[in-house]
């Protein structure tokens, strides 16, 4: 089985070859097997927020290779682009991004009206196993501003999950919560990993929710400085 993730030489250039240049990232290469939970960490400035961009196809490298699931992304079309980042990346929010006046359910559903990977007789079952596995399979009538903080992400969590994508890309995902509904949160993805096998990358500046993983990949200044297993 292919890596769920592999980078080669990722560079990201702005500006290139004007006074303003910036590399934001440098010969960055690491790959991530199908089924592991990462933290991607680095203070601010150190390129993390460019990796996230990129490993979200919300922005593409100068140079090198990412590929996912062992096809190449960096060259595909727009369109191609589109239905990979709905399909096959499952994106969680410190803000959470959710449609506020509108049921748990509806929200979860979002992505699977703009996916073909399953016909619409599936939707039900699918949202439905999605919210038992963050426990919210009692609260799908409720509008997602009724919910806590804490049940607003598991709803994100669940909206991540709902298409079967080949890894959920976290962003802070503890950022706007307190001390222990972020723990409750980050218990939940490791729990995902565990029992699932879903694939996670978690991106945060914050040390508590990195040492709670089994790997960890520290960026500064564009590159890696240490990628170990904790």
């Amino acid at each position: 089985m292919a890596d769920a993730i592999f980078l080669s030489g990722i560079t990201k250039i702005y500006d290139e070859g004007t006074p303003a240049e910036v590399v934001a990232l440098k010969d960055v290469s690491f790959s991530i097997p199908a089924g592991q939970l990462v933290a991607i960490v680095g203070s601010s400035g150190s390129g993390k927020s460019t990796l996230l961009h990129i490993l979200g196809l919300l922005d593409w490298p100068t140079k090198g290779v990412f590929a996912i699931e062992g096809e190449d992304v960096v060259k595909i079309s727009k369109g191609q682009t589109a239905r990979k980042r709905n399909e096959e990346i499952g994106f969680v929010f410190q803000s959470f991004n959710l449609l506020r006046r509108t049921s748990v359910y509806r929200n979860v559903e979002l992505p699977l009206l703009y996916s073909k990977k399953f016909k619409k007789s599936e939707r039900k079952k699918r949202i439905m196993k999605v919210l038992k596995d963050v426990g919210l399979e009692t609260r799908v009538k409720a509008y997602s501003n009724e919910l806590s903080g804490g049940q607003q992400q598991r709803v994100a969590i669940a909206r991540a999950l709902v298409t079967d994508p080949a890894f959920i890309l976290a962003d802070e995902p503890t950022g706007n919560l307190d001390t222990k509904t972020g723990n409750e949160i980050m218990n939940i993805l490791i729990d995902l990993n565990k029992t699932k096998n879903t694939t996670i990358i978690v991106v945060t500046h914050d040390p508590e929710i990195a040492v709670m993983v089994k790997r960890k990949i520290s960026l500064k200044d564009g590159q890696i400085i240490e990628d170990v297993k904790q």
